[in-house]
């Protein structure tokens, strides 16, 4: 039987930011969905996202990934505008469609580079097609985490009800 709420962590280390803080109105806007950004911790150079939860990771690019986990998809998007960064300063350790356990380091990025680059080092963590009132338990903003540190717990069935389709 599967369990009934699915846990999602923190990828990195840092302090939380509501997503309405976020510069992207992608984000801000929750367009994709509902979550919570990671700042990195002040002074961090490199860092290295783990899988916010287990499963298939469906997309990875260098600066975001996608982990398939149930009926739900978490996204990880390392920094704000970095697709522009074409892959510098990102080092991916996995590959897409492989089964990854919560966890499991998936890309290291350069914080100082996102930096000098003059793009925000926020990492939003998102579970598509969501809504706030879907998180359960959710980290207050401006509390420090560790990787690995639970940041919101989402029903692992289907959003909506099957009879609304």
């Amino acid at each position: 039987m599967e369990e009934p709420y699915l846990q999602v962590c923190s990828p990195i280390p840092g302090r939380l930011v509501g997503l309405r803080q976020v510069p992207d109105l992608v984000f801000s806007g929750m367009i994709v969905g509902a979550g919570i950004a990671v700042r990195p911790l002040p002074g961090a150079k490199k860092v290295t996202a783990l899988a916010p939860v287990s499963g298939r990771l469906i997309k990875l690019f260098p600066h975001a990934f996608m982990i398939a986990s149930g009926e739900q998809t978490v996204l990880v998007h390392l920094g704000i505008d970095t697709v522009k960064m074409r892959g510098e300063g990102f080092t991916c350790h996995a590959l897409e469609n492989e089964m990854v356990k919560a966890g499991e380091p998936i890309t290291t990025f350069s914080v100082k580079r996102i930096e000098k680059a003059h793009y925000s080092p926020l990492c939003p963590v998102v579970v598509l097609d969501t809504t706030p009132s879907d998180l359960e338990n959710p980290r207050a903003e401006g509390n420090q985490v560790e990787a690995g540190d639970l940041l919101f717990e989402i029903s692992s069935a289907p959003a909506g009800d099957s009879s609304e389709w």
